[in-house]
């Protein structure tokens, strides 16, 4: 049997950070007023309404939407996860596509004015309206950054999170977790201890809670 001399040096790699890069209600609303086209509007709405992904939403067709139970279902070849979704569509969602059910002729949910349909954000139009907002380094997929850090800061729970954007592991949203410190607090101050210690000649008094 042979031994090696020296412990062989393993070389150590860090894991590569996960880009989060989210704006303001204020930011979000000026982004959208200096964007010239209106369906790109209507997109960039839709994004922030419910966190769906762009290809989520250029693949969305009133077929899926169902204004009832208020969801629209991602199919699974449009899912990222292949795995079919469901969207949940809160107030501003439903009310955005029912205006635009009413102008609207083509089987897809979001399209040109000319009824089109639209397989990609008009790339020009946003870094153009981001400019004007004064919003560095801000891709369309931010906006799906942003709608889950208001959700976090909102108080929505990481989990409750987790199903509503489809990931598919809590480890994928845990990225937004430290937006979330006030709640945490509160959670933190759940559970108090009624006593009276003493630590070196201070006493302390800890009270219900």
């Amino acid at each position: 049997m042979n031994w090696i001399d020296a412990v062989p040096y393993i070389p150590r790699y860090s894991e590569p950070k996960v880009r989060v890069r989210w704006i303001t209600k204020e930011k979000a609303n000026l982004l959208i007023h200096n964007l010239r086209l209106q369906w790109m509007k209507d997109v960039c709405f839709f994004a922030l309404f419910t966190g769906a992904r762009m290809n989520e939403i250029f693949t969305l067709t009133w077929h899926n939407v169902d204004f009832v139970n208020r969801v629209a279902t991602v199919t699974n070849e449009n899912a990222k996860s292949g795995k079919a979704r469901a969207l949940l569509l809160n107030n501003d969602a439903i009310e955005l596509i029912r205006k635009l059910r009413f102008r609207n002729n083509c089987e897809y949910v979001f399209t040109r004015s000319t009824n089109r349909r639209v397989y990609d954000i008009d790339r020009r139009d946003f870094k153009q309206a981001c400019e004007q907002s004064g919003i560095d380094n801000f891709h369309f997929h931010d906006l799906r950054h942003t709608w889950a850090s208001w959700h976090v800061q909102a108080g929505t729970p990481l989990y409750t999170l987790k199903n509503l954007g489809g990931w598919e592991t809590l480890e994928m949203v845990n990225k937004y977790a430290h937006l979330n410190a006030d709640h945490m607090l509160e959670f933190a101050n759940n559970v108090t201890f009624t006593a009276q210690r003493s630590i070196g000649n201070t006493e302390i008094n800890v009270s219900n809670g």
